[in-house]
């Protein structure tokens, strides 16, 4: 049997096109992860939530924060205060602007129940812009404790 080679001699041939089998193996394997991570990342709880159209809003220059503490003791600035004095030192620290936004920390160990009083607080001295700060970039306890 004989063979022919082009050129006669032992160079081979150069091939000038990309090979795209590595390229197309790789988008397939892409395309399978997609598939199957896509299921897993929706949320099973169905909720018709409501749209916004509001603006980011900036931060105050000087925020004001109201602390309530692991005692469900309350402090505003950094210094204790009585429940019933809340709404008058709100207004003498905001000049009675209702629009300015309160900054609520709690203590992880706070009740829901307790929170949800000290929002209730807020909303019966007029302040209606309240925003709950955390911990950034910190990982929420996968196994919370049950009530």
């Amino acid at each position: 049997m004989a063979m022919s080679t082009r050129g006669g001699g032992d160079d081979l041939e150069e091939n000038h096109e990309i090979n795209v089998t590595p390229f197309i193996d790789v988008m397939l394997v892409l395309l399978i992860i997609f598939m199957v991570a896509a299921p897993l990342s929706t949320v099973d709880v169905p909720v018709d939530l409501p749209g916004s159209n509001a603006m980011p809003a900036d931060r105050a220059p000087k925020p004001i924060y109201l602390t309530v503490q692991k005692d469900l003791t309350l402090s505003l600035a950094s210094e204790p205060i009585d429940r019933d004095s809340l709404g008058a030192k709100l207004d003498s620290l905001t000049k009675a602007d209702r629009n300015q936004r309160i900054y609520l920390r709690a203590d992880e160990a706070v009740p829901y129940g307790k929170l949800m009083a000290v929002m209730n607080l807020l909303r019966a001295a007029g302040y209606l812009r309240v925003a709950l700060v955390g911990i950034e970039g910190a990982a929420p306890d996968p196994n919370p404790a049950e009530p």
